[in-house]
């Protein structure tokens, strides 16, 4: 299994003098300029090295990759750590070109890496809760605050009584008065935040089903009914969250098309009525 909290520049490095000929040839290339190595395509890194593509591809494997786009989108994330509180890709005297391509790299590199993180059993037994919940509540405190917002906007389509809060006394509030059948989904990237994990506490000792967004191991995981994994990428305690917000809300789309399709093809019907009911608001397409 990858470490995905390896840097895999640092990797390369530490394994240099294993590598045969051949392989060597191509870590030199990427050591040399790894910014330059990402936008390379296969055969453009073949020549420059001065080895074939079958050599790169192996070189790929050798490092736990399925092959080189794979292999591109783990270099992306192992770039130099920057500025602090901003984004770990980005330096001082980066050009605009430059810290917009970091931040795109990056960004595609960590929605690969939790996308191989998934649990398709998992996914599904969250879906289960959140189709027969008698209300749903998505919690979330500052970056993933909006994250839950987002949640609630998108599953109210769903025709179940959901409703966010970013208030800790009012997520307290709900929690306590939640009801076997609620489902209380709370959305944080460490799991570390001691109010987070005591209102994940009174739902389920409320008889609510709990389903965490958030890292494991942590202590709001251990508090869920439910928990959906997601790897931890990001240290949000000195960096934006940028790429985590994303994946959060990534996964929120995972949970509301389960829900969408677990309702069957007649649904449709009402979530058009949904939809066509905003195009009085709407000028017309030029």
């Amino acid at each position: 299994m990858i470490d995905q909290s390896g840097n895999l520049l640092e990797e390369i490095r530490s394994r240099l003098e294993t590598l045969n000929k051949s392989e060597r040839k191509v870590a030199t290339v990427i050591l040399r300029d790894p910014k330059a190595a990402i936008r390379l395509t296969i055969t453009a890194l073949a020549q420059e090295a001065g080895v074939s593509e079958p050599t790169v591809n192996r070189f790929c494997r050798g490092f736990d990759e399925r092959g080189y786009p794979d292999f591109k989108l783990r270099l992306a994330q192992s770039l130099a750590e920057g500025m602090p509180y901003v984004t770990r890709n980005v330096e001082y005297d980066d050009s605009t070109e430059a810290y917009s391509e970091k931040i795109f790299s990056s960004t595609i590199a960590a929605l690969d890496t939790a996308r191989k993180s998934l649990q398709p059993n998992v996914i599904t037994r969250a879906v289960d809760h959140l189709s027969q919940a008698k209300q749903i509540f998505f919690f979330g405190l500052g970056a993933s605050a909006s994250v839950a917002a987002d949640a609630r906007h998108k599953f109210f389509r769903l025709n179940i009584p959901v409703m966010s809060y970013e208030d800790v006394l009012m997520q307290r509030m709900v929690a306590a008065g939640a009801h076997t059948g609620d489902v209380i989904v709370i959305i944080s990237y460490t799991g570390r935040t001691q109010e987070l994990v005591e209102i994940a506490a009174l739902g389920r000792e409320s008889g609510a089903t709990v389903i965490g967004i958030t890292h494991d191991p942590s202590p709001l995981a251990r508090e869920c009914s439910l928990l959906i994994s997601l790897p931890a990428q990001e240290d949000t305690d000195v960096y934006m969250p940028m790429t985590s917000r994303l994946i959060q809300l990534t996964m929120i789309d995972v949970l509301a098309t389960g829900v969408t399709l677990r309702r069957g093809i007649e649904f449709q019907r009402y979530l058009k009525r949904i939809k066509d009911s905003l195009l009085p608001t709407r000028y017309k397409s030029e």
